[in-house]
């Protein structure tokens, strides 16, 4: 019987925490987590000389066995991004096609990133920030932070000078066609952008 050594013992057990945790997260890892519980990020390089692993992004990791979700890896790299207009609209299924490698994200006038300058950026005033975001799911099934539908349809009209307007006319038709479809928090919403007669005025136009 081979029995193994203490060291060899405490890098199978956090191995084995580490797994757990990456089933927990659909396959990811970051050295925050392990921080947060005191395990070394030396187990990552350990992890990925084995191939258990695969470093997507810094400080991120993903189960070599899954597909690594790009809006998921750009969220957690970049937390103060927002995803909005036509690629927040793709998560709920109004839009014509998905997103390329350049996403529509939203974030405050103050914040800069280097990583944000192959994407459509949108900076709002903080106290617009806020207004609409939610929880969804990308198509791999990790929640990222997006806008709701109404915060999406009042960007894509107010912001139609950077759409594709095929595109915006299509998401607006749709929402319209849509049972959970909201005029009363659109209108609000509207409002609080101080565009409520321009989106109001659309909408008029795009029921058929």
């Amino acid at each position: 019987m081979n029995f193994m050594t203490k060291e060899e013992f405490i890098n199978e057990s956090n191995i084995e925490i580490i797994q757990k945790l990456m089933e927990i997260n659909n396959g990811y890892i970051t050295t925050k987590e392990l921080e947060n519980l005191d395990i070394s990020r030396n187990y990552l390089s350990l992890m990925t000389k084995k191939n258990l692993i695969e470093k997507v992004a810094k400080g991120i990791y993903i189960d070599s066995n899954k597909i690594e979700d790009i809006y998921y890896v750009f969220s957690v790299s970049t937390p103060k991004i927002i995803y909005s207009h036509m690629t927040a609209l793709y998560f709920h299924n109004l839009s014509i096609k998905a997103p390329d490698s350049s996403f529509d994200i939203t974030v405050t006038k103050k914040y800069n990133n280097p990583k944000l300058k192959k994407h459509n950026v949108f900076y709002v005033d903080d106290k617009l920030y806020n207004i609409g975001l939610t929880e969804v799911k990308t198509p791999n099934g990790n929640n990222v932070k997006a806008y709701d539908v109404e915060r999406c349809i009042c960007d894509i009209i107010r912001s139609k000078k950077r759409m594709d307007m095929e595109h915006v006319k299509y998401a607006v038709k749709e929402y319209l066609k849509r049972n959970d479809s909201d005029l009363i928090k659109l209108s609000k919403y509207a409002d609080m952008f101080g565009i409520k007669e321009e989106v109001m005025n659309f909408v008029g136009m795009m029921y058929e």
